[in-house]
């Protein structure tokens, strides 16, 4: 590696430090997931103690001071005596909560909250498997490289039928996911057509590092990367080293499609490096006072830029999209995205709980606010399940020639 070449590379980890500093430790937001340095909270106390400390958050930080226009002291003693167990405080507390009319604010149980660190590590126990239902069908779309998945000779288009004996019909994905996944050591037995034939694979649970970004080179020369999600700690480095592989490239296609969001921090650094100057995002918190996240200026790329969008692209997808077609360093190509512009802090609650809460919203540098809105891509084409099972990607045909177009410039 040149001088040079590592210089620039010491920079951005330096940078990486300074705004993960900046971010998490003077705002403490994140947009959805929990910060890796949050801990969680073991204190054992009494389902009305967990309510009563879920109804004080709630008054101290959520972000409308009104509470969805309500007095929030009439849920101060509404269950006072009645909270006998867990699940009578979590249903109390769902019930408390369900009156914001915010579903990003939410009870989050000792197993949605402990999942959360398995999102920020990047790692769970399973097979390596990415399921997905088609038609009331659970079918596997991927399977991850160098996992039991793989070695068991899982396929994409597989359909699964059963988990363990257990049909999975009528299940929602997330529930067939919960099935498949397990303590690390254990077996998991699948039932599945594949065509006309119907297999029985009986696969070892292991420890599965998951990568939220992928690379590859397009035909011209192109760069392309794919962001899955912004959630885990290494997205900012994995994508550092995405750049790094496709460094000759002329031009970059970045895929955020299905990216719901993750790290605000994650997605500040990635804009970053597309940005020398100005407003990334402004946070609006509580008390309406604005905080504009400002670019630091460091050596940044200036290949010509396609972000691909969808209308499940959310949160810190839109953060970044909105900091890179505002600073005009980015066409977007795609579908109008989701339109999430608020910003949760997950706080530990005892028993191992805890509470995902709306604590601001953010704006894009040109002031947008583009929450239940979305942001609209500069050349709008649909993708539909019919181009989908067709294997004919219109989105990312229309940003290869977005690209090609304007390397040509």
């Amino acid at each position: 590696m040149k001088k040079r070449e590592i210089l620039f590379y010491i920079l951005i980890v330096c940078f990486i430090y300074l705004i993960y500093r900046v971010v998490s430790g003077s705002l403490h937001l994140n947009t959805g997931n929990i910060d890796s340095q949050e801990l969680i909270n073991n204190e054992q106390v009494s389902p009305q103690k967990l309510y009563d400390k879920s109804w004080e958050i709630i008054k101290k930080e959520y972000i409308d001071s009104s509470c969805n226009k309500q007095d929030w002291k009439r849920w101060r003693n509404r269950y006072k005596g009645q909270l006998k167990t867990d699940e009578d405080a979590k249903v109390a507390i769902d019930t408390m909560l369900a009156s914001l009319d915010d579903c990003y604010t939410r009870f989050l149980s000792k197993k949605e909250y402990t999942e959360q660190f398995y999102s920020i590590d990047s790692h769970i126990s399973g097979i390596g498997v990415h399921i997905m239902s088609v038609a009331g069908k659970v079918v596997v779309y991927g399977v991850i490289e160098g996992t039991p998945a793989q070695r068991a000779g899982l396929r994409a288009n597989d359909i699964v039928l059963d988990v363990d004996g257990k049909s999975v019909s009528g299940l929602d994905i997330s529930a067939v996911a919960d099935r498949v996944r397990g303590k690390e050591g254990t077996y998991v037995t699948l039932k599945i057509k594949r065509g006309n034939q119907f297999l029985i694979k009986r696969i070892i649970r292991e420890k599965i590092e998951i990568k939220s970004v992928e690379s590859s080179e397009k035909s011209g020369n192109i760069g392309y990367i794919r962001v899955k999600s912004f959630i885990g700690s290494n997205t900012s480095t994995e994508f550092l080293n995405a750049l790094k592989s496709l460094n000759k490239s002329k031009g970059l296609i970045i895929d955020l499609r299905g990216n719901t969001g993750g790290l605000l921090t994650n997605a500040v650094v990635v804009a970053n490096l597309f940005i020398d100057k100005g407003t990334i995002v402004s946070i609006v918190s509580k008390n309406g006072k604005k905080k504009d996240i400002k670019a630091v200026h460091i050596p940044v790329i200036s290949k010509p830029t396609v972000l691909l969008v969808d209308g499940a692209s959310a949160s810190a997808s839109e953060i970044l999209s909105g900091a890179l077609k505002d600073n005009k360093r980015a066409v977007l190509v795609g579908d109008t995205t989701f339109g999430k512009g608020l910003v949760q802090q997950i706080v530990p609650l005892p028993n191992g709980t805890g509470l995902n809460i709306t604590i601001a919203k953010y704006l894009t540098p040109n002031g947008s606010d583009i929450n239940k809105k979305g942001i609209e891509p500069d050349y709008k084409v649909k993708y539909t399940v019919d181009d989908m099972r067709k294997h004919n990607d219109t989105q990312l045909k229309k940003a290869e020639a977005v690209i090609m177009a304007l390397c040509k410039q």
